[in-house]
């Protein structure tokens, strides 16, 4: 056992019987498939994480983790299976998407037809003009729509029929937020910055309001500021506002990339190994702080970590996965005594 592994970890407040009894399912994994070529890294996994609740995926290396937290944050399609968020389906593999570039074009193509049948090309040059720009403007916003997906355009599709997988950004405004198994902060912003970058989708102002400064986008970026700073304040870094994040010690640059995760103030929250190179006072300080934001913030949340004090210490619900596939699942207890759960840490399993 590892240093970290022997850390004195501070065990998180359990949630609350009532939070947990309505059974209320956030996150609905079903069958989620990923393969690479040849290689299947996940392999027919289902989940389902109750709201308000902490549940660990954990496994030997190269058991698909990372590769599921993918799937289910928007980053890489599944190959098959559809993971269901908030009662909608948010992932999934692409429905009829071959009728959505028809429907695209059904605007201009019957805004053309309604101008030829009254007659628009028997009115002169500058009728026919007007009725080409208005075809060609319609096309071009129609399109528009489709790059930009906002919600609505993604539920009109819906009632169509088609189906395509959450994008990242799309998983971000349904109330998804993440952390990454290696740190990936804007190192030459200072911390208050890249808090701000993960509030985007908060703001009101629009690109009108920031190149006239309007009293809204003033009033916008003040909001913003001083719920960057509450939010690092919240995960320990109160006075730091104004550091680059490259200056910052390794487990405070953890502690910023978590709050800026925050900023969208997600739902569900999912942590990749949040406590991978720590030192033993930091894990012990990060698992306290995971409890927290359960407890103080109601936050649903789903982490992969190796470091099993912290898993046991910390979940309500662990799922095991070894080469890609489910080889068990159950509370903490239940998982530390399976013999396949032993079998995979340690090569063999014991009597």
């Amino acid at each position: 056992m590892n240093a970290q592994q022997s850390a004195a970890v501070v065990p998180a407040a359990s949630a609350p019987a009532e939070s947990m009894s309505s059974g209320e399912v956030l996150l609905q994994a079903r069958g989620v498939t990923k393969r690479f070529g040849g290689l299947v890294a996940v392999r027919d996994v289902d989940l389902a994480i109750p709201k308000g609740g902490i549940v660990s995926i954990i496994g030997p290396n190269g058991a698909g983790k990372t590769t599921f937290f993918n799937v289910v944050a928007g980053i890489i399609d599944p190959t098959a299976g559809t993971v269901g968020f908030l009662g909608r389906t948010l992932i999934a593999r692409p429905h009829r998407a071959w009728l959505e570039p028809l429907l695209w074009i059904l605007p201009a193509a019957v805004l053309l037809l309604a101008a030829l049948a009254l007659g628009v090309q028997d009115r002169g040059e500058t009728a026919l003009a007007i009725s080409g720009i208005v075809v060609v403007g319609v096309l071009a916003a129609t399109l528009l729509l489709a790059i930009v997906r906002p919600f609505w355009y993604t539920r009109l599709m819906e009632r169509f029929g088609i189906l395509r997988s959450a994008r990242p950004n799309d998983v971000v405004a349904a109330g998804i937020g993440r952390t990454f198994q290696n740190i990936r902060l804007f190192q030459n912003m200072s911390a208050l910055e890249n808090v701000l970058v993960g509030m985007h989708l908060k703001l009101h102002s629009n690109l009108v309001d920031h190149m006239v400064s309007t009293p809204r986008q003033r009033r916008d970026e003040e909001a913003a500021a001083k719920r960057a700073g509450e939010l690092l304040a919240l995960v320990g870094l109160r006075g730091r506002e104004d550091e680059l994040a490259k200056n910052l010690p390794y487990g405070d640059q953890r502690r910023l990339e978590l709050a800026r995760a925050l900023g969208n103030d997600p739902v569900l929250l999912l942590l990749d190994e949040p406590t991978a190179g720590m030192n033993p006072a930091e894990t012990a300080a990060m698992t306290a702080l995971i409890g927290r934001l359960r407890k103080d913030l109601g936050l649903t949340i789903l982490l992969i970590e190796h470091d099993m004090r912290v898993v046991m210490g910390i979940s309500d619900h662990i799922l095991v996965l070894d080469h890609g596939e489910r080889i068990s699942e159950g509370t903490p207890d239940e998982v530390r005594r399976d013999p396949k759960v032993i079998e995979a840490y340690l090569g063999t399993a014991t009597t």
